[in-house]
């Protein structure tokens, strides 16, 4: 499985980004995907997640009530809209993708997804 990410860029705080992860997986009804990101000197935090089949997404405090997270089953993407961009947002934002539900247990967690994307730098100015 490939993911494709795209979509970065540099913003003004305040403004918003639409991320958008191709991904080439055959069937998507057992499939998660996530988005996570890095910061400079930081480890790989979790952003969102959701269960492509039912549509059960996961967020982490950071970007609830911020970013969404959706996907268009035609198109095999995945998005993450971001507004209300902080500097703080600043990182290499990665997506992800497994076989297998997500639960309570999974979803956070970077080794829990077998295949990655290349990444996209997201920079947000004060």
């Amino acid at each position: 499985v490939q993911l494709q990410a795209y979509g970065g860029g540099l913003v003004q705080a305040g403004e918003s980004l639409r991320l958008s992860c191709v991904v080439s997986e055959r069937t998507f009804s057992n499939y998660a995907a996530a988005w996570f990101r890095q910061a400079p000197g930081k480890g790989r935090e979790f952003v969102s997640a959701i269960s492509w089949s039912s549509g059960s997404t996961y967020y982490a405090d950071s970007s609830k009530g911020r970013f969404t997270i959706s996907r268009d089953n035609a198109k095999s993407t995945v998005y993450l809209q971001m507004n209300g961009l902080e500097p703080e947002d600043t990182a290499v934002y990665y997506c992800a993708g497994r076989t297998g539900k997500l639960h309570s247990g999974n979803y956070y967690f970077p080794g829990s997804y077998a295949s990655w994307g290349q990444g996209t730098q997201v920079t947000v100015s004060s």
